[in-house]
Parts: structure tokens; C-alpha cells; sequence
């Protein structure tokens, strides 16, 4: 069995006598092996700003508000030694995330070292943080590669969209979005997914929005399912090797996050490699504190969130 940061802890598989004696990281509660993830090369980094944020919505799956720390703020140099080692990897893209980035105080000297490197992704929402900042996002247009920026935009409707977000973050989001675009920025929309909706509905009534601001109407969207908040449990499946032998092909587990990506993750003052952008909250993925060790580790899809991979090929993933 490949280490891991707990793995002192494990019962290795063979000692397994009945349900109650299993190790929750290599089987199910059930006893049946747990479905896993083999890594491949490294083609993209994400960056965990921080978790402190503008905005307090409920629903956050990082559990993010003014001020929080559960997650500190990166600097440039935390991140610099792993932009380097992530270079000689063959990485092919740095990827931000929070919280929201334009919080922190060093965010923009990091995407400004990085984009000189490989393109960049940010989600963001667009909001007073990053409009606060435009006068020091500008200039990165000038640098060797891309940044592209997903902006959260909930729902095709302010009322529904500020009830969590706040009093004229809709507004705000959609001044953000008008903004990029019309400096030459790539931008794409983040929103959240409905039992039952019809995507192609949702997205007419945010191109019609999207008309009516000024903003061009063919932005790509990637919807997102709830993935709850950190330490929350869904009850969803567990996925076991079985699962994964049967249903998924080749090519789609090959899309798994996990397969491709890692995530920088700051624990106190210590940058750690964590499996993906959407398991920070459980210690048992992180992987090292280098990202070559971290590759050579079998990720087992344990954190319900990994069934949302499963169920609807989620993605944090956009390419530049």
C-alpha cells in the first residue's frame, strides 16, 4: 500500500477480519476495497490563497468569511519553490483558488510570477476585492501567458443570487465580468446546479443578463452540484474498486482531478501537497510536503466529495 500522511495508523489489508477491523482509508465501511486513483503526470497546480473571503455565503465548501483563518493566506514565497519543482515536472498550468484570492494581500505578486511562467486560472467573484485591485491586475495582461478567470454567478437571477452572497454582489459580480472582458481578460462563469434544470434554459436566461450589461453573451459555463461544507458528510455512495472496474472507462478516469492535479495547501506556516482542490479538510490527503513524493501516492476515493467526481465527471478544471 502506497504511504501516506497517516498511513502509520493503517491496518494493512490482510489483517482484515470483519467490518468493524477495517481501515476506513483502504475500505469501505462495509469491507469492500475502496475504489482508488493512480497518478499521473502532473499537468496542472492549484493554489490554495487562503480561505478568508469578501463574502460569507452558507453553502461555501470552504467554509469561507471575512477574515477566516482556517486556511492562512500564501505568500510568493511559500508558493515560489513550488512553482520551480512544479516547472520541472512538466506542469502546464497554475490554477487559484480560496476563499477569494483578491483577499489576499500577495495574491496579485503570485499570479504575476506564475503567469510569466504557464497560463493561469483564478476563481474569483469578481466582486469589491478584485475591482478594488484593477490597477494592479492590469498590467499583468503584458506577461508571457494567459489568466483566465472562472466568476462565481449563482443563479440567472439577483434576488436569488444575493440572498446568500449579499445585497448587490450580482451587481458587483457583473461589473467584475464587464471589466475583465473589456480589458482583454478570458472569462467564464461558475453557477450552481438545480434537481432537474435545463442547462440550456439557465444558460439563455444569463446571456439575456448578460445583454442587457454590456457583457458578451458567449462566456462558457461550468455548473457545479452542492458539494457541501468542510467536515460535512453527504451520505453519499462509497465508491469501491469494484466501481471503478466496472463502470468508469479508461478515458473517464483518466479525468478524475486527482490523476493530474495537485493542491498547495498552507497548514500554520507550513505549505503542505494536498490530492485535490476539493478535500482540504481531511488531513488523510495530504500527500507530503513535496509535489514529486506526492505524486508516487495511490489516492483512495474516500471524501464523499470524490463522488461527485464519480456521479457527474466534476471538474475544478478549465484550460486556459
Amino acid at each position: 500500500m502506497p504511504s501516506n500522511a497517516s498511513s502509520a495508523r493503517r491496518i494493512p489489508a490482510v489483517e482484515v477480519i470483519s467490518p468493524r477491523a477495517v481501515d476506513s482509508w483502504t475500505h469501505t465501511r462495509s469491507g469492500d476495497p475502496r475504489g482508488y486513483i493512480d497518478s499521473d503526470q502532473l499537468r496542472e497546480l492549484w493554489i490554495h490563497t487562503g480561505t478568508a473571503c469578501n463574502l460569507a455565503c452558507p453553502f461555501c465548501l470552504e467554509g469561507s468569511h471575512p477574515g477566516d483563518g482556517r486556511i492562512p493566506g500564501m505568500t510568493l514565497e511559500d508558493v515560489k519553490p513550488f512553482i520551480h519543482e512544479a516547472l520541472e515536472l512538466g506542469v502546464s498550468q497554475f490554477s487559484f483558488t480560496g476563499g477569494e484570492p483578491f483577499v489576499i494581500r500577495d495574491f496579485v505578486n503570485i499570479l504575476n510570477y506564475a503567469s510569466q511562467h504557464r497560463p493561469c486560472f483564478v476563481l474569483t467573484n469578481a466582486t469589491e476585492p478584485l475591482l478594488k485591485r484593477r490597477h494592479q491586475v492590469l498590467p499583468l495582461l503584458e506577461n508571457r501567458h494567459d489568466i483566465h478567470f472562472r466568476v462565481s454567478l449563482d443563479y440567472p437571477n439577483a434576488l436569488r443570487h444575493d440572498r446568500d452572497r449579499g445585497d448587490g454582489s450580482f451587481a458587483k459580480a457583473l461589473e467584475g465580468i464587464r471589466w475583465l472582458r473589456e480589458q482583454g481578460f478570458v472569462v467564464s462563469i461558475a453557477r450552481q446546479s438545480d434537481e432537474g434544470e435545463d442547462p440550456e434554459e439557465v444558460a439563455a436566461a444569463f446571456r439575456r443578463i448578460f445583454r442587457d450589461h454590456g457583457i458578451p453573451e458567449d462566456l462558457a459555463f461550468t455548473a457545479f452540484p452542492d458539494l457541501g461544507t468542510p467536515g460535512s458528510e453527504d451520505g453519499s455512495p462509497e465508491i469501491t474498486e469494484t466501481c471503478m472496474e466496472k463502470y468508469p472507462t479508461r478515458e473517464s478516469r483518466a479525468h478524475f482531478m486527482c490523476t493530474y492535479t495537485r493542491m498547495l495547501v498552507k497548514k500554520k506556516d507550513q505549505v503542505r501537497v494536498y490530492a485535490c482542490t476539493l478535500v482540504d479538510d481531511d488531513p488523510d490527503y495530504d500527500l507530503g510536503a513535496t509535489l514529486k513524493e506526492s505524486m508516487d501516492q495511490r489516492i483512495m476515493l474516500r471524501h464523499h466529495r470524490c463522488f461527485a467526481c464519480y456521479r457527474f465527471g466534476a471538474s475544478c478544471a478549465e484550460p486556459t
